[in-house]
């Protein structure tokens, strides 16, 4: 099973209003995240945070639209191909969502490491741009990359990061190997996601992609 991670928590102070639920091309950024995710993952666990009642509702009452106008069907069927059974999302609340994305990032890998993945992708709910197709290759390289191991145990204990990279500039989402989710989940010292996966990888891995949108993030109205 692979498991998705989006990172919705955060108060959206430049956005001016909660950025999970601002529209692109029709779509929730909320929405337009799950989906990406839904193309390599299992399942996908979104962490909210800030105005976190609300932006459940609204994007729960978008998906059952979805659901209702037959805009999922292509999604079911892509889920399929990779396995799944159908299309799943868990929400959790990080209530110390104050202190930073990080605290969302290791609450969402948490739940994910629950689900005994083969491997997490994480994803800011601030990159809707960002390609389907990279999000598979990224889910595909991680899964080849675990199947090299020589043993079960090599596996298991195989800290790993795959990173996208736009004309040398590091992106989102990023793979995390199991044995690396578990390490940061639980480190206490790092500032900040990247201090955590460098603190704790491994290895880490870089996939150059012609993929701009691994690098736009829409923090203010406009971008």
């Amino acid at each position: 099973m692979m498991v998705g991670v989006l990172l919705a928590a955060g108060a959206s102070t430049r956005m001016g209003s909660p950025k999970a639920l601002v529209k692109e091309k029709g779509l929730s950024l909320l929405a337009h995240g799950v989906r990406h995710l839904w193309t390599a993952c299992d399942a996908v666990v979104v962490v909210l945070g800030s105005n976190g009642a609300l932006v459940r509702r609204r994007v729960e009452e978008e998906f059952q639209g979805l659901v209702g106008s037959g805009k999922l069907n292509q999604d079911l069927t892509t889920a399929h191909r990779h396995g799944s059974k159908g299309l799943e999302v868990t929400f959790v609340a990080n209530r110390g969502w104050r202190s930073g994305m990080l605290s969302s990032v290791r609450i969402g890998l948490s739940e994910a490491i629950g689900l005994k993945p083969e491997a997490v992708v994480v994803l800011p709910v601030d990159c809707p741009s960002v390609k389907p197709a990279t999000v598979h290759d990224l889910a595909s390289l991680m899964r080849m990359a675990l199947k090299a191991s020589r043993t079960p145990r090599e596996r298991r204990e195989f800290a790993y990061a795959l990173v996208p990279r736009f004309r040398k500039d590091r992106g989102h989402p990023i793979a995390l190997s199991p044995a690396l989710a578990r390490a940061v989940a639980v480190d206490r010292g790092a500032r900040d996601l990247s201090d955590a996966v460098r603190r704790n990888a491994r290895l880490l891995g870089y996939f150059d992609v012609s993929d701009p949108g691994v690098v736009r993030n829409r923090n203010r109205p406009g971008d």
